[in-house]
């Protein structure tokens, strides 16, 4: 009988990979960083797990992932506005997201639902996952990379191999994570910028555009005030990048995100500041959106104070209080033993 340490993918959910910071290097040769879609979330899970911040995790969205350990303790962290449930041997029970838990064998994690935003990382402490050209990361179009290095997205029945070694260890907690950020979406003009009108490039910023349901790793369409073109709507294929805001002859813009080809024919009238990119995936289709332009610099100020906010979250995680009070769990739960009606007959005074 087996003793290898495994997690089980019970249900991906609406869709679940292995991602890491990408495979960087190659995209000279049409191959993208794919990776995932916010590295924050994925270095505060890494945080949360005592794992290098770059590690591999379980990407998902939507809630539905649902995993279960098996021959021995796995220790896990979500990072993300996340609903999280344990099933174990006292029944289920809630957890607040954004801290690390280790399951006993036997015992199941559930994401079962978001509520702001749509992506969640989880941490996977000893996570056994051979890198495909440097990188852990899924990219299912080209079969790289993944849990066994064929490019397939997580699926039901899948088993995740574990390293051996001692799992345990202190629950560690992020206590105030990062609130939600209504901002626009900010932009620097693009490389064909000039091939828009000023009436398009007012037209980007001047109103909201809404996410539609072509929205996934690859990119996302949008739906607002149509952008015209000042000529031809198509250019010989040059480089794109994540976050190139393409608009074909339609007038309608396409962000595109981690898994996005390399090299297009559509104009590109913007770039997404590579620090909104994470808050612009993780918009739901139906959602508005809001764009406004700064220049180079700024998007290089903002950077930076990006990820010293970043730096800052992670050396506010501590470890979970001894006595393991989940706030959660404390005020979803039925404390009271036994139930008294105050008015009824059996309570009312005698005279």
């Amino acid at each position: 009988m087996s003793t290898q340490t495994e997690l089980e993918i019970v249900s991906p959910g609406a869709f679940a990979s292995i991602q890491d910071a990408g495979r960087r290097g190659f995209r000279r040769i049409g191959v993208p960083w794919a990776g995932v879609l916010d590295r924050r979330l994925m270095r505060i899970a890494n945080a949360l797990a005592g794992q290098p911040e770059d590690a591999p995790v379980i990407e998902c969205f939507d809630g539905g992932l649902h995993l279960v350990a098996h021959g021995g303790a796995v220790k896990l962290a979500v990072a993300g506005d996340a609903a999280v449930e344990v099933d174990g041997p006292d029944g289920r029970r809630q957890l607040a997201p954004w801290r690390s838990l280790t399951l006993a064998a036997g015992e199941a994690l559930r994401i079962r639902k978001m509520g702001s935003g749509r992506i969640a990382m989880v941490a996977v402490s000893r996570l056994e996952v051979a890198p495909v050209m440097g990188s852990a990361a899924t990219y299912v179009r080209a079969g790289l990379g993944g849990a066994d290095g064929s490019g397939r997205a997580l699926a039901a029945g899948m088993r995740l191999s574990l390293a051996e070694a001692d799992a345990a260890g202190s629950d560690r907690v992020l206590a105030q994570p990062p609130a939600a950020d209504a901002r626009p979406i900010r932009l620097v003009p693009g490389p064909q910028a000039d091939h828009f009108s000023a009436a398009a490039l007012a037209a980007l910023v001047g109103g909201d555009f809404r996410v539609t349901a072509e929205a996934d790793r690859m990119g996302v369409r949008l739906e607002g005030a149509k952008l015209d073109h000042a000529g031809a709507a198509d250019i010989v294929s040059d480089a794109t990048v994540p976050g190139s805001v393409q608009v074909p002859g339609a007038g309608q813009p396409i962000v595109l995100l981690a898994d996005a080809q390399t090299a297009g024919g559509y104009p590109k009238i913007a770039t997404v500041i590579t620090a909104d990119l994470g808050r612009l995936a993780a918009l739901r289709p139906g959602s508005t959106l809001h764009f406004a332009w700064v220049s180079a610099d700024e998007g290089a100020r903002i950077a930076r104070a990006e990820e010293a906010e970043t730096r800052a979250l992670i050396a506010a995680i501590r470890p979970l209080p001894a006595e393991g009070i989940d706030l959660v769990a404390l005020y979803t739960s039925n404390l009271v033993d036994g139930v008294v009606h105050a008015l009824g007959a059996e309570n009312r005074p005698l005279y």
